[in-house]
């Protein structure tokens, strides 16, 4: 398979809370739209220092990632960042990895956004076509 990546808009998931209660406008919530590769290999949205201070995320913890070369590492997660992918969406902590040049996007945001790699056609897209399929308990 080869290497697949999507268009995808990652917002304050603060910000957006505080826009729908009225207490900052729309237009002030901190985000940015970004080319990130798609990683079934990794766990979560990974990002860079330089975007986790754009979005103004702040650090709620620590975490020990293993990178694909086996090297392990101690990152710091940020609270909630808001994933937006067309029509779909997702609300997770980001790992930041300093001096990552790319971001990921990995399995569980794409999981809970009902997506998936085509390998045939070498795209993001939906497990169960255009109707995202949530399973409730």
């Amino acid at each position: 398979m080869g290497i697949v990546h999507a268009e995808i808009t990652l917002k304050n998931a603060g910000d957006a809370i505080n826009a729908d209660r009225g207490i900052i406008k729309e237009q002030e919530i901190r985000q940015t739209t970004v080319h990130a590769l798609v990683d079934t290999g990794a766990g979560t949205l990974v990002i860079s220092e330089e975007l986790r201070v754009q979005l103004g995320l702040a650090v709620k913890g620590l975490r020990q990632a293993t990178f694909a070369n086996e090297v392990k590492e101690i990152c710091e997660v940020t609270e909630p960042v808001d994933i937006h992918w067309k029509d779909r969406s997702s609300s997770v902590r980001a790992l930041v990895v300093p001096d990552s040049s790319e971001v990921l996007l990995g399995a569980i945001p794409l999981e809970d956004m009902d997506l998936m790699v085509d390998p045939v056609h070498q795209v993001l897209t939906g497990v169960h076509g255009d109707d995202i399929v949530c399973l409730v308990k």
